[in-house]
């Protein structure tokens, strides 16, 4: 992910980011600062540099975006202490983000982790 893209996410993303449901994520449960929503960002792009979000349907409200989306992406880099797979992966999901101040301050996110789990081979 270039730098520059990286550099702009005080204009979407509030200064106080929750992941309130993301159960494949070590960030569950946690409130981000623009830091480190920016090394959470570089720590999925560095193991899938290639990260393509297909939205398959959307609604929102006045606080609230929800989404359903295909992913497909390849692991080419490190994910934690394991090497990458080079495997590719798909799999579907759905986003709840949330808004404050008209920025996004937080989301809700559910996926079949154990199919990607599957698809690199590690179960």
């Amino acid at each position: 992910m270039e730098q520059k893209k990286i550099d702009k996410i005080e204009k979407y993303i509030h200064q106080e980011y929750t992941i309130h449901l993301d159960t494949a994520a070590p960030w569950e449960g946690k409130t981000l600062s623009n830091s480190e929503f920016k090394k959470r960002l570089k720590f999925s792009f560095n193991s899938f540099p290639d990260m393509n979000f297909e939205i398959t349907s959307a609604i929102a409200d006045e606080n609230h975006v929800a989404i359903t989306w295909i992913l497909s992406e390849t692991n080419l880099g490190m994910i934690g202490e394991y090497p990458p797979t080079k495997k590719a992966i798909k799999t579907n999901g759905f986003t709840i983000y949330h808004f404050k101040d008209n920025l996004i301050n937080g989301h809700t996110q559910v996926f079949d982790g154990v199919t990607v789990m599957k698809q690199l081979g590690f179960i």
